[in-house]
């Protein structure tokens, strides 16, 4: 336990030290409150969303950029080739991944929720009261945790694939490509694009956007589950592969 705390510490001094991650990440959590102003300022709700789902519209760019911090914490390693230090310093692999996903999920989720809690209420005091308020609670915690996922997705991509700009392209296409391709499968649109972690996140904020045509009819916390699922089963192959491969 001693050491996986060392582990943690020593991710934690890395993170800190690479500016690019820092920046995304502080870009991520303040994303979403000029949203919810840009919204209100520009009247551009839709008479049948909700005031949650208005002031979380940003959340989505915001959730890419999760998955993105996920794949630097990683891939920034093997670009700058410090990855052997790093196994110098612990030489158990699969503690190295424990360690940056914790360190990973826990800050992401810890800045998510008083973001997006902050976005629903400067929309709620910029929005007309016309809307429907839509229900915040537990909501927003789902929505910080689906910050958390597309952090370990990104993480887990990163780690397969190594390569920075790859497994960015290869983890933004992961979060685009369902919602896109959803309509060229007809009837199926629902079980593919519902699959994507912005379906989950467009769930939770119950905007109107999120119908059972575009995002398929399972529910907001089993589409999470579902999600955290196929993201942990993803993070296993990449503990494997780390393993196996050269640092």
């Amino acid at each position: 336990m001693r050491e996986f705390g060392r582990a943690v510490a020593f991710e934690w001094i890395k993170f800190r030290s690479l500016r690019s991650t820092v920046w995304t990440t502080l870009v991520t959590a303040v994303l979403p409150v000029p949203g919810a102003v840009f919204v209100a300022a520009t009247e551009s709700l839709q008479p049948d969303d909700t005031v949650l789902g208005g002031s979380l519209t940003i959340a989505v760019p915001a959730l890419m950029l999760a998955a993105v911090v996920g794949v630097l914490v990683v891939s920034g390693e093997y670009g700058s080739g410090t990855t052997v230090t790093t196994f110098a310093a612990v030489p158990r692999r699969g503690t190295v991944l424990a360690a940056k996903a914790v360190l990973v999920a826990g800050l992401l989720y810890a800045l998510a929720l008083p973001s997006t809690a902050a976005a629903y209420l400067v929309g709620d005091a910029l929005l007309d009261d016309g809307y429907a308020q839509g229900d915040p609670m537990p909501a927003l915690l789902g929505v910080a945790a689906a910050f958390s996922v597309a952090g370990l997705l990104g993480l887990a991509v990163g780690t397969l694939i190594r390569h920075p700009a790859g497994a960015v392209t290869a983890v933004v296409a992961g979060l685009l490509l369902p919602s896109m391709l959803g309509p060229l499968f007809g009837d199926a649109e629902r079980w593919v694009a519902g699959i994507s972690p912005t379906a989950a996140l467009e769930k939770l904020t119950q905007t109107s956007d999120a119908t059972a045509e575009a995002v398929g009819s399972l529910g907001a916390w089993p589409s999470l589950l579902l999600v955290t699922g196929y993201t942990s089963l993803t993070l296993l192959a990449a503990g494997a592969a780390l393993r196996t491969r050269d640092a």
